[in-house]
């Protein structure tokens, strides 16, 4: 499965660009998306909880709450939860009818950070509210606390690589997020600036530049590839983003791996966190189909158990048994030893006094 979880969305975004978008997406072998909603300044200190605007177009992921089946006895009463177009008020809600033909859609907000004390408090009602939650610093402080010291780990960092970044992305930092479970992301879009002129040329120079530096400071890992698109043009087919990252430095078996292999590592991760137990434990239903087990069944395996412990108690008795005996045998060779000294010692005596005597 291949995925794409950054296409640019806002609340003005049309519903006819936004379904051609993702059908788009779809056509080139996307199978799971995600729309972003990019929050700039200040973050709001209301409402709470968060009310998130992006609409639900498809099933639930199946790593998260809602998605999959839940089955209860016979797979032929199975039930599959379905939920569409969950925020009514959203102007981009495509139809119930056209969400066959879109892929597993996602939601996802992008924080950007300059100052991590007025961002640091509101990250766990985002993370609620939102399937993905991304953080975008934009100094070497909040690079440095989104990295190490935020509270619980973002799923993805997004730097604007088209931007002259100010600092330097050292190995030790950047590593220490990705053993933290977070995951770099490259928006290949960023590097299709339109026109010729200066800024664009150097939006293009800074992005080849800053993308060199990430992935010397990460060696190529923890790194994944989104389009942040946001039209169709700005979509391209996995083998043109294997070759366009072959090209700034990463090789093609973890060009691949930044399409599938860690997008997928880390909406699963975020799944679990929001449907698991303090997002450790995990209840998984057992799988369907198997035979009901009888009584027989049971007894038989309840006799098995207890001839297993009594092989195991006879063993240990027997080894007992040969520890004693030889015990008893070391014991008996100790004593004719000394007998036969003792014998030996009155020989000598009676020899000594036979010759006193003559």
């Amino acid at each position: 499965m291949l995925y794409d979880l950054n296409i640019a969305w806002s609340p003005t975004t049309p519903v006819s660009d936004l379904e051609r978008t993702l059908k788009f997406a779809k056509n080139l072998g996307y199978d799971v998306v995600a729309l972003n909603q990019t929050i700039t300044g200040n973050i709001p200190t209301s409402p709470h909880p968060i009310i998130n605007p992006i609409p639900q177009l498809t099933p639930p992921h199946p790593s998260f709450p809602g998605g999959g089946s839940s089955t209860s006895g016979n797979p032929s009463t199975r039930t599959t939860k379905t939920t569409t177009n969950l925020s009514t008020t959203a102007s981009s809600a495509v139809p119930p009818s056209s969400s066959s033909s879109l892929p597993t859609v996602l939601r996802r907000v992008t924080l950007t950070v300059t100052d991590p004390s007025t961002t640091n408090y509101r990250l766990l009602d985002f993370a609620r509210s939102y399937d993905l939650l991304a953080l975008r610093p934009t100094n070497d402080k909040a690079f440095s606390w989104a990295c190490l010291s935020t509270t619980e780990p973002p799923a993805i960092i997004s730097l604007d690589l088209t931007q002259f970044l100010g600092f330097h992305i050292h190995h030790r930092t950047a590593m220490a997020a990705v053993h933290r479970g977070t995951r770099f992301e490259i928006c290949y879009s960023q590097a299709f600036a339109s026109g010729n002129n200066v800024d664009a040329q150097r939006a293009r120079s800074n992005f080849i530049s800053n993308v060199l530096g990430l992935l010397r400071a990460t060696k190529g890992r923890g790194i994944i590839v989104s389009s942040e698109a946001r039209s169709a043009l700005g979509l391209r087919g996995p083998a043109d983003v294997i070759n366009l990252l072959a090209v700034w430095g990463l090789g093609p078996e973890k060009g691949t791996e930044a399409l599938g292999t860690g997008p997928r590592a880390v909406v699963v991760n975020e799944g679990v966190k929001r449907r698991g137990f303090r997002g450790v434990v995990d209840i998984v239903q057992p799988a369907p189909g198997g035979k009901p087990r009888s009584e027989e069944d049971e007894n038989k395996e309840e006799e098995t158990k207890l001839s297993k412990k009594q092989k195991k108690l006879q063993q240990k008795q027997q080894q007992q048994q040969q520890q004693a005996q030889k015990q008893k045998q070391g014991e008996q060779q100790g004593q004719k030893r000394k007998n036969g000294e003792s014998g030996g010692g009155g020989a000598d005596g009676g020899g000594q006094q036979k010759k006193q005597a003559k």
